[in-house]
């Protein structure tokens, strides 16, 4: 395919929403003709209405559409589409979709089936690590799954473990155990979630490092077998596994430990017989020593800070390689580049993710901001659960940290609850700012880092009842001499008493309002509020909620009471997000004491335990697997032992 212009070709992103657009943005730039695929779910974003067609590929389901092979070839086929970008997620490490485009003569933008299906293994990965003399990780990695022989290896390995899926990647179903007396449940959660997502339930196990640091290196190959390597990304800033901020380079790697990590990386890459662009990764213990993990056979989600530093965009590599182009970068590194992951999901509350409508959405415009979402989308349980990525840099590591803070700073989205507080916190964390953090600094200082919040303070209550009394405003027909007048009384400026929940709040003035001693304006842009003059505030309202961001809190204002809250019962239990339940542990009359399995929900790629609170009787079990449940909801009737 040599010296074919990329102009002549057609790309179909087997993929959704920020992956999706990005792959698109650079697809229009090379001028090629591009495709979207979209789920019922997904038939209003952004990316849909990006590409020049749009095919539908099922329903909300990502088994009955991003994850059917068929489906997408199909799409694929119909389209007129000659390669297809799987971005990353669903199917991008699947080497059955490469088969099958291979069948159907199209080009699959990723490395072979057979380097797929060895790499997407990790038992195999770490045996071409081995051949490439790349140290590992002491592991059992055999094909006798029994439980009594990996409590053996942990024994023979000593603890802390991990245990891990073979399949998949993105942390998903990885389980930390630090003493024997875990490890059973931690296999049969690990089996759970790998049959889930990648409907392969085997596991390995081995030995964990203490406080690691987790660094990958991003490599391009291409058929002609040229293999670069384009620096190191530290992701150690983690939460259930899963990446929050990234960086380049790396603050705990030198020059030395650089180009060691390289030519280890290369290595593994010419010994998988690796095509096109891929991450190498590793973990750093203490002593600098580094030891292989995986390679994740795709695109990665934090590849922006890689292009901000070497300045390539490696989505065109990619579709170059594809179209089997010779790889003609020259690396080269300036600066530094942090990017920051804001997810749908409450820190305070397990990290559960959101869903809901995004009523109010301002990202910034001082940074990079690699997005699948606009003002108005809807967050669903069904994916996963990102909104943005933002992206700064700078010529030094200093400069590139405090314009991550600065636009997380300027950022503000209302109507699902976010991570955002946290990435704040976190990138104003002393251990951050000094290059120390390890993938275990979130989990020590989460209340810290995302304090729970109960208390709504005045001002907040405030800008809801102004943005209440402003929507009716707004509403009221100026033909209706009372409707006009709105809320007066002779005398004096208008008042009005604004029901918030359990609160009564009286206002008056008509714009701006005098509430609870303070004066509350309309800011500079729709939704913007001031609070004695200054510009402070955000409100929005999506349905019974007033959503108010204020002094980097998000807080969430019921209009009204919650009936389905003030049915629960002291010792009911309920789901702590939306999603489906995954199995049920708990049976009618059975006495269990804290922290029991009660039952399992899942949602947006995250599995939670539903535990009893307290030592009690189960008087009524009020879900089953399959069900789906909405937040809040009452899955078990329980009795405390106190209350009997």
């Amino acid at each position: 395919m040599e010296g074919v212009t990329p102009e002549t070709h057609t790309v179909l992103v087997a993929n959704r929403g920020e992956v999706a657009q990005r792959v698109f943005r650079t697809a229009r730039r090379l001028g090629m003709r591009t495709v979207a695929v979209y789920s019922d779910a997904d038939a209003g974003l952004p990316f849909v209405r990006q590409a020049d067609l749009a095919v539908r590929i099922g329903p909300a389901s990502a088994r009955e559409s991003y994850l059917d092979v068929e489906r997408i070839v199909t799409a694929a086929v119909e389209s007129g589409a000659d390669l297809v970008h799987p971005g990353y997620g669903f199917l991008a490490e699947d080497p059955r979709l490469a088969r099958a485009l291979a069948s159907a003569g199209l080009g699959f933008v990723g490395p072979p089936p057979a380097v797929l299906a060895a790499l997407g293994d990790k038992a195999k990965a770490k045996a071409i690590a081995a051949r490439a003399g790349v140290t590992l990780l002491a592991d059992e990695r055999g094909e006798d799954q029994r439980d009594d022989v990996f409590i053996a290896a942990a024994r023979r390995i000593g603890y802390p473990v991990m245990v891990k899926p073979v399949a998949g990647g993105g942390g998903i179903g990885m389980q930390l155990v630090p003493e024997e007396t875990g490890l059973r449940d931690a296999l049969a959660r690990a089996r759970r979630q790998a049959s889930a997502a990648f409907d392969d339930e085997r596991v390995l196990l081995e030995r964990a490092i203490v406080r690691p640091r987790h660094v990958e290196v991003q490599v391009l190959a291409d058929a002609h077998g040229q293999v670069i390597a384009l620096g190191e990304r530290d992701c150690s800033a983690q939460r259930r596994h899963q990446k929050v901020i990234e960086e380049c380079p790396s603050p705990a790697v030198d020059p030395a430990l650089h180009a060691r990590l390289e030519a280890a990386a290369i290595a593994i890459a010419r010994e998988a017989g690796y095509v096109n662009a891929g991450t190498v990764e590793f973990l750093l213990d203490t002593s600098g020593a580094f030891f292989f993990i995986e390679v994740n056979a795709r695109l990665q989600v934090e590849h922006p800070v890689t292009e901000e530093v070497y300045g390539i965009d490696l989505v065109e590599q990619q579709l170059r390689v594809a179209l089997g182009e010779r790889l003609g970068v020259v690396p080269a590194a300036r600066g530094h580049a942090v990017e920051a992951r804001i997810y749908a999901e409450d820190p305070s509350s397990g990290f559960a993710p959101s869903a809901g409508r995004l009523v109010h959405l301002d990202l910034p415009s001082a940074a990079r901001v690699d997005t699948g979402v606009e003002q108005g989308s809807v967050v669903t349980r069904h994916y996963d659960p990102l909104i943005a990525k933002v992206i700064t840099s700078g010529p030094d590591r200093e400069t590139a940290l405090d314009a991550c803070a600065s636009a997380l700073g300027s950022t503000t989205i209302l109507g699902v609850r976010t991570n955002l507080q946290l990435l704040r916190a976190l990138v104003a964390h002393p251990d951050v700012r000094a290059g120390r953090a390890d993938t275990g600094l979130i989990e020590r200082e989460l209340a810290t880092l995302a304090p729970r919040v109960d208390d709504i303070p005045p001002e907040a209550v405030a800008v809801a009842a102004a943005a209440l009394l402003d929507e009716r405003s707004r509403a009221a027909d100026p033909r209706d001499v009372w409707s006009a007048l709105g809320t007066w009384r002779t005398g004096g400026p208008p008042a009005a008493v604004v029901v918030l929940g359990a609160r009564a709040v009286r206002t008056s003035g008509g714009g701006p309002y005098e509430i609870d001693g303070l004066s509350i304006g309309r800011g500079d842009s729709d939704g913007r509020w001031t609070i004695e003059g200054t510009s402070a505030a955000a409100a929005a309202r999506d349905g019974s909620v007033i959503w108010v961001a204020w002094r980097g809190a998000t807080y969430e204002i019921a209009l009204e009471a919650d009936e389905r809250t003030d049915s629960l019962q002291p010792g009911d239990v309920t789901a702590p997000m939306p999603g489906v339940v995954l199995s049920v542990a708990a049976r009618d009359g059975q006495h269990v004491s804290r922290g029991d399995l009660l039952a399992v929900v899942e949602a947006m790629k995250m599995e939670m335990r539903v535990e009893a609170p307290s030592a009690g009787i189960v008087k009524a079990v009020l879900c089953g697997p399959g069900q789906q449940v909405e937040r809040g909801q009452r899955l078990v009737e329980f009795e405390p032992d106190v209350l009997r």
